[in-house]
């Protein structure tokens, strides 16, 4: 059943997983975490809404331009299943808004393949993760993943390596015309203290960290697996999964560098989980098994969600 609605692109996909957004996202607000907000405060939170729900469009976009899953929208299922399974990330806005622009950044990364037009597509995915820095200063991590791309696509061409720190000049600029018009000019020197925010209380906690390394052990099964099933494909797709990869790692990294009580970046590692959860579905050739696997996908995140629930 799961597989005839999401085994295809249908726009009834999208209905069904943005309506189910949209209640989940206030229902964790309201009832779980019990925020309140002013009307100001209840429209800011709509536009972070918005922006998540967009994401879910560009991990589809990215997944099916990419040819990295096949035609399904298995991808934005996994995406929203984990969102379900980790609901603290939908009281951080700036997980959200940092997620959100390193999927753009992402999206670019990963186009490097035709190398047409490549100068401006490094420019793009370098700009757009020192946007989603200015949500988490770590995310300027991220860049590594340019300059990987760059050696792995087209590392002979010295003037490809420059282009990042030309997009680190435009951002600065930028930002000094911004904060001197506003007034804020350390915000600069306030955000980007690179400080090693480690939640103890978080990682002690055995429902987080058991559902953390379960979350970890079969997105890097998964991983593991899809590589195996890679090794007939041509190189460009490896290389594809490479960033991929080390996209997740560098998330992990930032989500431990990053785990204040109030901060829970795990959200920017879900879309290399979805590339490599979906990938290793889509490699089941039983339909029965398959069907199995996705029915357990679904059922566990609410299990693991209620359970939580009923023990706050």
């Amino acid at each position: 059943m799961i597989s005839s609605i999401f085994g295809r692109t249908k726009p009834i996909n999208y209905i069904i997983l943005l309506v189910f957004l949209f209640f989940f996202y206030w229902f964790v607000h309201f009832f779980i975490f019990q925020k309140s907000y002013s009307p100001e405060q209840l429209l800011g939170q709509t536009a972070i809404l918005g922006f998540l729900s967009f994401s879910i469009f560009v991990v589809n976009f990215i997944a099916l331009r990419n040819k990295i899953t096949g035609g399904n929208s298995l991808a934005i299922l996994f995406y929203t299943l984990l969102i379900v399974l980790f609901p603290e990330v939908l009281i951080d806005p700036n997980a959200i808004l940092c997620s959100f622009f390193l999927l753009l950044a992402i999206r670019r990364i990963l186009s490097f393949r035709s190398l047409k037009n490549l100068k401006l597509k490094i420019f793009d995915a370098s700009f757009w993760i020192l946007i989603a820095s200015l949500f988490y200063d770590w995310a300027i991590l991220y860049l590594i993943v340019v300059l990987v791309a760059i050696y792995f696509y087209e590392p002979k061409n010295f003037t490809n390596w420059l282009v990042p720190f030309a997009a680190i000049i435009a951002m600065v600029l930028i930002m000094l015309a911004v904060l001197a018009l506003s007034n804020n000019m350390e915000f600069l020197w306030n955000h980007y203290f690179f400080d090693f925010q480690f939640n103890a209380v978080y990682f002690y906690d055995w429902s987080n960290s058991t559902i953390l390394f379960l979350y970890v052990s079969i997105v890097l099964l998964c991983g593991f697996l899809a590589f195996l099933k890679l090794g007939s494909v041509g190189v460009g797709k490896i290389v594809t999964m490479r960033l991929i990869v080390l996209f997740f790692f560098i998330g992990l990294l930032v989500k431990v560098l990053k785990s204040a009580p109030d901060t829970h970046p795990i959200l920017i590692t879900f879309f290399p989980a979805v590339v490599f959860i979906t990938t290793y579905v889509q490699s089941i050739k039983k339909d029965s098994v398959r069907e199995i696997i996705l029915m357990v996908s679904v059922v566990v995140p609410f299990i693991v969600f209620l359970t939580n629930a009923l023990m706050k």
